[in-house]
């Protein structure tokens, strides 16, 4: 809210803004510059919850003077309380549950694999294994690979649709789920620029601190990043590099690269750093001028606030119903190789799947970027 202090410097005036959540009340005590009690006495237009998008409200401070020049600007005011006169009645004003739900759509994701009758008995100069030439067997295995990568970018770099397609040709409008990093971007925490120094990480861990965040963290990073965290803890521990500091201060009592992560402590966190090989593949991420850099993921469950249930922060869901499911799909058309379910000399390998990545408490997850 906007705030600006009357004359007598003892009463402050706040506007709300559209945006701004009709929280305040009557008789309600908000913090002011994280040291200063005020009681709400009025409100203009006069209502109590359900006021107008730009009410404003005026706040007299309990016990000395702010100074006027000091109570104007923009500030986040908590309500600490509220306090009421002997014999006054209830609030007549409530306050409900701000509770924001999120879907995710699902992605489909398709691909195919064919071979002629003719191709599928010639003999190649590939082993697929046990001695088997079969150059198709490869290409199938290939594929099989491949879309399982794609259904892994889309489930990472995926994001949700708000431009007008053209359908005409694609079979109709498709449904995109949001992808890690379009949530971190949209609702979490974005680094900008490759973290070097431990004032960085300061300010990160107060962010967190701002948010609830779990206590322990895994760092997925490029080489880069990788070894800018080498140099930055090896620096404060006197060591030649990051694997000499770690039975000295790891998470895992000195294991942390048996587990494969190298880990550190600071500011009550743990973080377990991991080189994640797709940001560093130079085709893709790893391009000469990358833009992601990393993620810090919080290793800790999210508590359903209704049910009491919890769940990981990161998790992949598929549909399915009474047996059937679409995490991964696999059939053949054709009539070769013992599939006789179509007249045409060939074999088509299909391939589907319809999933979608949940990011729970996004807050607390970390985006580095360039």
């Amino acid at each position: 809210m906007a705030a600006t202090a009357a004359s007598a410097a003892t009463t402050l005036t706040l506007t709300k803004a559209t945006s701004d959540a009709n929280v305040l009340r009557l008789n309600d005590v908000v913090l002011w510059n994280g040291k200063e009690r005020g009681i709400v006495t009025a409100i203009s237009p006069t209502g109590e919850i359900g006021h107008a998008a730009t009410a404003s409200y005026t706040v007299e401070i309990l016990n000395g003077n702010i100074g006027a020049t000091a109570a104007t600007g923009a500030y986040n005011l908590p309500v600490i309380g509220n306090l009421f006169a002997q014999g006054s009645d209830q609030n007549t004003g409530y306050l409900e549950s701000n509770v924001i739900k999120r879907t995710n759509s699902y992605n489909i994701i398709k691909e195919v694999f064919k071979v002629t009758g003719s191709q599928a008995t010639n003999i190649g100069w590939v082993n697929v294994g046990n001695g088997d030439y079969r150059w198709y067997v490869k290409g199938e295995m290939d594929t099989r690979a491949r879309f399982l990568d794609k259904r892994e970018m889309m489930l990472l770099l995926g994001e949700t649709i708000t431009n007008t397609l053209t359908t005409t040709n694609i079979g109709g409008s498709p449904t995109a789920g949001e992808g890690y990093f379009a949530a971190i971007e949209d609702r979490g925490i974005v680094q900008d620029g490759e973290i070097t120094s431990f004032g960085q990480m300061d300010t990160l861990i107060e962010t967190l601190d701002q948010q609830g965040a779990a206590p322990e963290y895994a760092m997925y990073v490029n080489s880069s990043q990788a070894l800018e965290i080498d140099d930055m803890v090896a620096s404060l521990n006197g060591a030649a590099g990051f694997g000499a500091v770690t039975s000295g201060i790891g998470a895992f009592g000195g294991r942390g690269s048996e587990l494969g992560f190298d880990s550190f402590k600071r500011g009550g966190y743990t973080f377990h750093k991991h080189s994640w090989k797709l940001l560093n593949e130079p085709t893709l991420l790893g391009s000469a001028s990358p833009h992601y850099l990393g993620a810090m993921i919080p290793l800790t469950t999210v508590v359903d606030p209704k049910t009491g249930d919890r769940a990981a922060a990161l998790e992949l869901n598929y549909k399915d119903t009474n047996g059937y499911s679409r995490e991964m799909e696999h059939w053949m058309t054709g009539s070769i190789l013992g599939v006789n379910n179509t007249n045409e000399d060939s074999l088509q390998f299909n391939y589907r799947s319809e999933c979608a990545l949940v990011t729970r408490a996004a807050n607390q997850h970390i985006l580095i970027t360039a």
